[in-house]
């Protein structure tokens, strides 16, 4: 058991850093709301991910033969995400007057429920979470021959990702009184501009599904020591 946990502890760090939308709108969430609101936007992704871990624990092998090979799955991502990151920006542009009027109030209005279903879609629209989560299950069942291994490996990926995060939040509300509505403003307009770029990726995959495998059998075949 004890071997399963410590085998987890860095896929799980390396969760937590792994660059994608969810990143960026936990920092930008953290420092212009408060730690309180992060924390419930992160809830939400974190059952979205718990989610994904049932899906994909009890069909691997079907979705792994789907997934893996339809780009369809990247294109409706990819769709998704863009326009998320549209009407994100859309939104930001027209929310100065509301940040300043929130950052000068007594207490910055939050609506958690809202917070709590923008961490789980936006995790649960982006279909590369889902390969995520099988490439660690199947790392999992490779690594550990103990009956409840995986569960433990997977468990164990969660909570290291949740503690990660929550260092991640406590260092950008750090910055939350550096911050200036007009700072605030471009910082909403930047992450909108990521999810949308995160999103232009995914539909790049799903057009082009030869171009993207050829790039990688070009990387594959790239060896430092020759």
């Amino acid at each position: 058991m004890l071997e399963d946990v410590l085998r987890a502890i860095p896929f799980g760090i390396l969760l937590s850093f792994t660059i994608g939308p969810v990143f960026f709108v936990l920092l930008e969430t953290s420092a212009t709301k408060g730690f309180k609101s992060a924390l419930i936007f992160d809830l939400g992704v974190i059952i979205a991910d718990i989610f994904f871990i049932v899906v994909a624990f009890y069909s691997t092998s079907r979705i792994l033969d789907h997934v893996k090979d339809d780009p369809n799955f990247f294109v409706f991502g990819g769709v998704l995400l863009v326009a998320y990151g549209v009407i994100s920006f859309v939104k930001a542009q027209k929310s100065f007057r509301t940040i300043v009027r929130e950052y000068h109030s007594i207490e910055v209005q939050k609506n958690y429920g809202k917070l709590f279903m923008k961490g789980f879609l936006l995790n649960f629209i982006n279909v590369g979470v889902l390969l995520g989560w099988i490439s660690f299950i199947v790392i999992g069942n490779s690594m550990t021959d103990n009956e409840y291994g995986v569960h433990i490996f997977l468990g164990t990926i969660l909570a290291v990702y949740f503690i990660v995060d929550l260092f991640k939040m406590l260092a950008a509300k750090s910055l939350r009184n550096k911050l200036t509505p007009r700072l605030i403003f471009k910082t909403k307009k930047i992450v909108s501009l990521v999810i949308l770029g995160f999103g232009v990726l995914l539909l790049v995959q799903g057009f082009f599904p030869k171009e993207k495998e050829l790039i990688k059998d070009k990387f594959e075949q790239i060896n430092p020591l020759d």
